[in-house]
């Protein structure tokens, strides 16, 4: 099982929160829900985090069969459309970078 994870380091806008759940529920996630491949979707907001701790309002995960599966995926229509609106939604509430892990699952 392989899992891409993006992280969303950053923070969201002052008052913004639950609007940026909304929108991103609502914008983005039935789009990484049709990315074909796709074994499980899992999207995450932090409730909290240690001090210190970068600030990361959401994490999105993706589970594929194998690489060959994330990379039919990563070249797909499907995830042009979320990368689309992605890119619309952020700037209306997110500061911040995004950076992406590929993982293999041991246990």
């Amino acid at each position: 099982m392989i899992t891409r994870f993006a992280i969303f380091e950053g923070t969201i806008n002052a008052g913004q929160d639950e609007e940026f759940r909304a929108a991103v529920k609502a914008e983005i996630l039935p789009h990484w829900l049709s990315f074909p491949g796709a074994r499980d979707v899992r999207l995450s907001f932090t409730e909290e985090a240690d001090e210190g701790a970068p600030s990361i309002p959401m994490i999105l995960q993706i589970d594929y069969d194998d690489m060959a599966a994330v990379d039919a995926a990563l070249a797909s229509p499907e995830r042009g459309a979320a990368k689309a609106a992605t890119e619309n939604l952020l700037p209306r509430f997110f500061t911040g970078r995004i950076h992406h892990h590929i993982t293999t699952k041991v246990v």
